[in-house]
């Protein structure tokens, strides 16, 4: 059984094509999260590292809930291997923590649109197929050439032959995503190919990798239908028009962080996207509240701010939301309720549409009829408006 099976993303301060690219935010997020989100939603990964000399890097990997092992600078140059980054952190792992996977998986932060199915389907390619080394591969049906002697030779073809698509023998392309190795032929190699490989086939579209500013753009672009797209499949779950939203507050209006000055006052980030969101289900005539357990008075000042009605320190949300609903002549069936954590459960559960933004807890997103294609106080509650004003009109 390989039980143990480790990710590994090295993430280095330094980048020629763009600078600080591993933290610069695609669709609100730093480039290291996507990759670091779809490691920890795998089902076969147990530990999920990223290996890095820079700080920054380092706190938002912690953030986005992955271990944090720093890498010497001189595996941190413009000429470092990958492959040394990744022995260097086994090395870490096995010295401090008596630590050695039955798997390395090799993953790299450049490849936003990686996903969960990915790296598990890699994963399995090698279990399946008895194999020692894997990768994520996407069809490839191009025609290749190269110039000898001043003439221009087919590589993966006979340029007097056109063959049709369906008559050639089947090509791949790395997506440069996804790489799993059994770790002791790893290490025995130092490189991530040895032995028998098999491959895994991942969707073409999702082969976007983040090397120079214009990949940036495309990926935006991309990220864009994507939850475009997302908001189109989802629509037909919601009660158009609901006839209420009820919001909690952390985790929703907020991306779940609190900052604390030198006086003790806490502070949050919240998204003026979603004020914009708030205030376009405002004019859509739709009632809305917001249910906290949270009893820093910053719940109030943004509801204020936003000209939401609010209740917060409360305790017994279940009790709160069913009584603003009777009060109001509400049917639960009619009404959808925003979450993201325990106690927002019982919630979800007891109104017709529970939504969760995509970083909410498991027990949130289990019980979640929809869940949104953003986080917490990153746009959640503008893409929730969209969706709502796109299939109402």
């Amino acid at each position: 059984m390989l039980n143990e099976v480790v990710a590994i993303i090295p993430a280095r301060g330094g980048s020629k094509g763009i600078p600080r690219k591993n933290v610069m935010p695609l669709g609100n997020i730093p480039l290291i999260g996507h990759t670091i989100k779809a490691a920890r939603a795998s089902q076969r990964i147990t530990r999920t590292i990223v290996s890095t000399d820079d700080q920054e890097i380092a706190a938002v990997a912690q953030q986005f809930g992955a271990e944090v092992i720093r890498r010497p600078a001189e595996l941190a140059d413009d000429v470092a291997k990958s492959e040394d980054a990744l022995i260097h952190a086994l090395s870490v792992l096995s010295e401090r923590d008596s630590y050695t996977p039955d798997l390395v998986v090799f993953l790299q932060c450049t490849s936003p649109f990686t996903t969960a199915d990915d790296i598990d389907g890699t994963i399995e390619a090698l279990i399946n197929k008895n194999a020692d080394t894997a990768l994520a591969v996407t069809p490839f049906h191009y025609f290749l050439w190269k110039v000898s002697d001043g003439d221009a030779l087919g590589i993966n073809h006979d340029k007097a032959v056109r063959l049709m698509r369906q008559q050639r023998e089947p090509e791949y392309v790395e997506t440069g995503a996804v790489y799993v190795m059994r770790t002791s032929g790893f290490l025995a190699s130092g490189h991530r190919f040895f032995g028998k490989t098999a491959l895994h086939e991942t969707p073409a579209e999702r082969r976007i990798e983040i090397d120079e500013p214009e990949d940036f753009y495309l990926a935006e672009e991309r990220l864009a239908y994507l939850q475009r797209q997302a908001a189109s499949e989802a629509a037909p779950a919601l009660p158009l028009p609901p006839r209420a939203i009820v919001f909690d507050f952390d985790g929703v209006f907020t991306d779940d962080r609190v900052f604390i000055d030198t006086s003790g006052v806490e502070t949050v980030a919240c998204s003026r996207r979603d004020g914009m969101g708030i205030e376009r289900l405002r004019t859509l005539g739709i009632p809305m509240i917001v249910i906290s357990k949270e009893r820093n008075p910053v719940v109030a000042a943004r509801c204020l701010k936003l000209q939401l009605p609010y209740q917060h320190s409360i305790d017994d949300k279940l009790t709160a939301l069913s009584e603003w609903l009777e009060t109001h002549a509400f049917e639960p069936k009619e009404v959808i309720y925003v979450g993201n954590d325990i106690n927002d459960v019982e919630c979800m559960e007891f109104v017709g549409c529970a939504v969760a933004p995509r970083d909410a807890h498991p027990s949130a997103l289990a019980v979640a009829d929809i869940v949104l294609d953003a986080d917490g106080g990153r746009g959640a509650i503008r893409l929730l408006a969209d969706m709502i004003e796109g299939g109402s009109a």
